[in-house]
């Protein structure tokens, strides 16, 4: 409470300060035809003086005349000027409507974010506005709201606090490239993004756009399936700010507080956010913690030439987690037996929650935007950034009595299914013990009376992968109007990148100590530190690593990145166009301290590969109503680290080439008072995937031996997925009080069809032992709904009253098969996962209060999976039914499958002033 009030005691020294400068307050609110415009410009006619509408179009302004005349306006809209009088000390203007003037200055860049605009960008896209964003979030994870798009899917089976995860036409995250205003945060070694990292941007976005394809972006980035751009214009926020609470199940408890100054008489302004998030998760065991700051410090001169912004933001957090490995995970018929809430990794020691699964990571990202409107006809926008990555998570390392590794169903209570974590640590610790074989187990291994593990034979031990990293860029854009129809941008988009990858000892659970003899360079080292995973172990980020010891392996990845990039934008009449293209430079180099000497040199030379696209566009606006458009791309894409540097070796694959893709749209929209429709088909074509897979052959050393076998590798680069579907969505609105919005997509997202290529022995590199073939002739692409569809219907009976429900289907749902596995020619193809509907449902209340009106306290209550559906989310493994065999909804329940969330709920309560 004595924190809160400090709060609304510094909120209220900023207003006393503010209007003491002031000679009254101008309020309203600025709509379009869809209705509320944040971001749009409010300026007193002949002064420097402004500020932006919020998410829901409204504003506030401070004025130091009487009299005068405020002009409102934002890009693609005409400018309005209304006259105002604050003789009264406050005036409402009431609604604001902007209205369409077909003349926008600018296709698609807005500063180094490459925003899509509707019947201006040819590129099939959906945005979800702040408003949406605040209301729908709640207790849910940001990716989970983009399944109201067409041709997204989004899941959390993985269960733990930030573990989302999301398609897009079918491709995975690492092929879809995440933009935060613009600034690319795909990991450059994997491609990856881990949503739990990210935790805060919901806070602060002022919108999500998702390109669907390959987007508007000028850059060279990973967006086969798409493009999430997230957007948080926060320093041109109006003065003000909020606090709020959300509660929800599973003891979520969510407090945050926000403040702005607004742009003050001085040009500077301040926006800073601090949240807490924490709970019991709703699988058990998964229990997390969760902080999310920002920071930003903007300023801009009287003349608006240069506007110059800093932000730093981070979201710390520690959460358990349920495994999704292939290798190690539940299956069916263990969550039939244990319920669909069951952890595989989850128990307790010495009376509290302990997990196999632990995340743990603290990702600050700094940056600092320049813009500089050079003159009429140019503007330059740059950006720096630097991200400092700590963390990773742990697992188990070693095996116990008879060679079994913690997946077993010894080490597991029969009743409950949990981890008998207790007993594992008895048997560590020399005492003897019953698992739940039946057995008596007792080490007899004491060495100088210590019990030392080991990752082969001897105890087991949670182990932490530390995966950290320093990452800094500058990306900067100039755009410069040739002429009334043509606007050329050129850019550059550098990158330097360097991975630290390691084990360290978190609990030797019992034991004395722990033999390491993976390095080479200090073999049998007998170990005795332990490191935390808790929460403290992430707060600094610049903690020196040189000194811990470290396990299993130890590795650098290098990796540097200068891109060129270029835009040719036309606009006249009712047809926009354009041309992009990009050329970039991708290094990778590999530093290795466990497997290779100092004089073997540990350090890699650069490998240096090429890559680059095109890609183009056109848009008619036919009339008011109907729009067309279609755009067609090609883009060379470098592979990933894995890829080039083979086994987590430094050994490198000499059969390395860059992925192709190429992807056409076409598209319709249709747009009116009363309803909007978008419609689009597409096709993509991504060939020449890198793929490694392995067979048993014949020892050719010793050919007469039918049990002489030798394992043989095939690096494969010649794999291809084609992906088409059409996708529809609309807006309806009939009545002023009730609003329709639907989606829907289907899509064919398949194999290319058979490959194959010589295998070689894995202990020798030059000796051809065989041929690996891949059937994939009509095998469907896995892990996403090939066919979604929602609707939604939103009611306000009564001013600042509203109830929405919306009803989601997802079918053509295959297995997350490996490609690998399909080395048979009679194989059964993609297992296909029942199809499934849910509906959520939520109801929102504002209540004006404060002397004036102008503060609001919003409630929110937000209710998903309303009819508590059970339904299969995901399947790991691709496992088909014989006659005989256990089933759940005619799925084989041996298949490492997940159940998605069941009934869940959340309330939300924000101040804002």
């Amino acid at each position: 409470m004595k924190t809160i009030n400090n709060l609304f005691f510094v909120v209220a020294m900023f207003l006393v300060t503010s209007v003491a400068f002031s000679q009254g307050t101008i309020t309203g609110k600025v709509v379009e035809a869809d209705g509320p415009l944040p971001g749009a410009s409010v300026v007193v006619k002949g002064t420097s003086n402004g500020t932006s509408t919020d998410f829901d179009g409204k504003f506030k302004l401070n004025v130091k005349s009487a009299t005068g005349t405020i002009e409102v306006s934002f890009v693609g809209f005409g400018t309005k000027s209304i006259p105002f009088n604050v003789t009264g000390g406050t005036q409402d203007l009431g609604t604001i409507t902007l209205v369409s003037d077909n003349s926008l200055d600018e296709v698609v860049i807005v500063g180094v974010v490459d925003i899509a605009k509707e019947r201006e960008t040819p590129v099939a896209v959906s945005t979800i506005k702040a408003e949406e964003i605040v209301e729908r979030l709640g207790n849910q994870e940001l990716p989970e709201l983009l399944n109201a798009t067409p041709s997204v899917y989004a899941t959390k089976s993985g269960g733990g606090f930030g573990d989302s995860r999301i398609n897009i036409r079918g491709f995975d995250q690492v092929n879809t490239a995440v933009l935060v205003n613009g600034v690319p945060v795909n990991d450059m070694e994997n491609g990856a993004v881990y949503w739990s990292n990210w935790t805060g941007l919901a806070d602060v976005a002022s919108a999500i756009q998702v390109q669907r394809g390959l987007g508007s972006s000028k850059l060279a980035i990973s967006s086969v399936g798409g493009t999430l751009n997230i957007v948080t214009k926060t320093t041109e926020r109006n003065e003000g700010g909020f606090v709020g609470t959300t509660l929800g199940n599973d003891n979520y408890l969510k407090t945050i507080a926000s403040y702005s100054t607004g742009r003050m008489d001085n040009g500077f302004a301040f926006t800073g956010l601090f949240s807490r998030t924490a709970g019991d998760g709703y699988i058990n065991g998964t229990a997390f913690e969760g902080y999310n700051y920002f920071l930003g410090f903007g300023w801009t001169d009287e003349d608006r030439t240069h506007d110059v912004q800093f932000t730093v933001t981070g979201a710390p957090q520690v959460h358990n987690q349920r495994t999704t490995s292939f290798f190690n995970a539940a299956t069916i018929a263990q969550y039939l037996q244990f319920g669909d809430k069951y952890n595989f990794n989850h128990g307790t020691l010495n009376g509290e929650e302990f997990n196999w699964r632990r995340n743990f990571y603290h990702k600050p990202v700094l940056s600092l935007n320049w813009d500089w409107n050079i003159n009429d006809n140019m503007k330059l926008s740059t950006v720096g950034y630097a991200s400092f990555g700590r963390g990773g998570g742990t697992g188990d390392i070693g095996r116990l009595p008879g060679f079994n590794f913690a997946s077993s169903s010894i080490f597991r209570n029969q009743q409950n299914g949990e981890v008998l974590w207790d007993r594992i640590v008895q048997y560590n610790s020399g005492q003897a013990v019953t698992f739940s074989d039946g057995n008596v187990y007792q080490r007899t291994d004491q060495e100088n009376g210590l019990f030392i593990n080991d990752s082969r034979d001897n105890g087991l031990s949670r182990r932490a992968s530390i995966n950290s990293h320093n990452w800094f860029g500058l990306l900067a854009n100039l755009n410069t109007q040739l002429n009334e129809n043509l606007t050329l941008d050129v850019g550059i988009d550098a990158r330097t990148y360097k991975g630290f990858h390691y084990r360290r000892l978190d609990n030797l659970l019992g034991a004395d100590a722990y033999r390491d003899n993976d390095n080479v360079n200090s073999p049998n080292r007998v170990l005795t530190n332990t490191y935390s995973s808790d929460f403290g172990s992430i707060v600094n980020v610049f903690k020196d690593i040189d000194d811990e010891d470290k396990i299993d392996y130890y590795n650098i990845g290098y990796v540097r990145w200068l891109g060129l990039f270029g835009q040719l934008e036309y606009k006249k009449d009712a047809v926009s166009a354009f041309v992009q293209f990009s050329g970039s430079n991708q290094g990778f180099s590999r530093e290795d301290f466990f497997l290779v000497t100092p004089a073997e040199g540990q350090r890699t030379d650069w490998e240096n590969i090429l890559g680059g696209t095109i890609k183009g566009g056109l848009n008619y606006n036919i009339d008011e109503n109907h729009n067309v458009f279609g755009n067609v791309g090609y883009y060379s894409k470098q592979p990933l680290f894995d890829a080039v540097y083979l086994d987590n070796t430094n050994d490198v694959n000499e059969d390395y080439r860059n992925e192709k893709v190429f992807g056409a749209e076409l598209g319709y929209g249709y747009k009116s008072e009363k309803l909007n429709v978008s419609l689009n088909l597409y096709r993509t074509s991504w060939k020449d995937r890198y793929i490694s897979i392995f067979g048993t052959f014949q020892d050719p050393s010793m050919p007469t031996d039918p049990n002489a076998t030798v394992q043989g590798r095939t690096n494969l680069v010649g794999l291809e997925q084609i992906h088409s579907g059409v996708e529809l969505e609309f807006t309806y609105r009939p009545l002023d009080f009730l609003t329709f919005n639907g989606m829907a997509s289907v899509g064919n997202w398949e194999y290319g069809g058979t490959l194959s290529g010589p295998a070689f022995n894995v202990n020798d590199q030059n000796q051809q032992v065989g041929e690996n073939t891949l059937y994939l002739d009509d095998v469907k692409v896995g892990n996403a709904a090939q066919t979604t569809m929602r609707l939604a219907m939103i009611v306000e009976p009564v001013e600042n009253l509203k109830f929405d429900i919306a009803g989601f289907r997802a079918d053509n749902l295959y297995a997350d098969i490996r490609a690998e596995d399909f080395d048979e020619e009679d194989n059964r193809g993609s297992l296909q996962l029942p199809a499934y509907n849910l509906f959520d449902g939520g109801v929102s209340y504002k209540w004006f209060v404060g002397e004036e009106k102008d503060k609001t306290i919003n409630f929110r209550l937000n209710v998903n999976n309303l009819f508590n559906t059970t339904y299969l989310a995901e399947s790991q493994t691709n496992i088909f039914a014989d006659p005989g065999d256990d089933t759940y909804d005619g799925i084989n329940t041996a298949n490492k499958a997940f159940f998605g969330f069941g009934r869940t709920w959340n309330f939300s309560v924000r101040y804002n002033f």
